[in-house]
């Protein structure tokens, strides 16, 4: 019985998947559900113009699968560090698509001005982690020597040393 459950679960967890990839349109709160983001920010991205859903009847926003695709574009260039500005550039607005020649120039102009900041951002760490092990060495070092200090006392120590 259980292992039928669970065959159960399994199968309609695959078939939401495939249902997923062939669906036409999207609503707000399903596309923030799948990428872990608020609706707010969804609609924020709109309002950039980054995305620009359709409208129902009833003037609720109906996203395409080219808007749930952009809108994975827009969250990995977030990852990776990007300003929507940048993002905009790289992606272009929602009317406009860049050729894909331009669209790849400037995401290697960008990729090659982060990989730069992150590479300056680890010298730094680098430089940072240094310092810190050397005060840490000296800081044992210290410790120790005090030890030492303190087990050549407790010879001679008195009744409120030894708390």
């Amino acid at each position: 019985m259980r292992k039928q459950k669970e065959k159960l679960t399994e199968k309609q967890g695959k078939e939401d998947t495939a249902l997923k990839l062939r669906k036409e349109q999207y609503q707000i709160s399903e596309l923030a559900e799948e990428f872990g983001i608020t609706t707010r920010s969804i609609r924020y991205y709109e309002k950039r113009g980054l995305l620009s859903p359709g409208r129902t009847n009833g003037n609720y926003r109906v996203f395409s699968r080219k808007d749930r695709k952009r809108l994975r574009l827009i969250l990995r260039g977030k990852r990776f560090g990007y300003c929507l500005d940048e993002i905009r550039e790289m992606i272009g607005y929602w009317y406009s698509e860049p050729a894909e020649e331009e669209q790849i120039r400037k995401s290697l102009k960008y990729g090659d001005k982060k990989l730069e900041e992150i590479s300056c951002k680890i010298g730094e760490l680098k430089k940072i982690e240094s310092d810190l092990l050397a005060v840490r060495k000296r800081l044992l070092e210290r410790l120790e020597s005090l030890e030492e200090k303190n087990i050549h006392k407790k010879g001679k120590s008195s009744f409120y040393n030894e708390l």
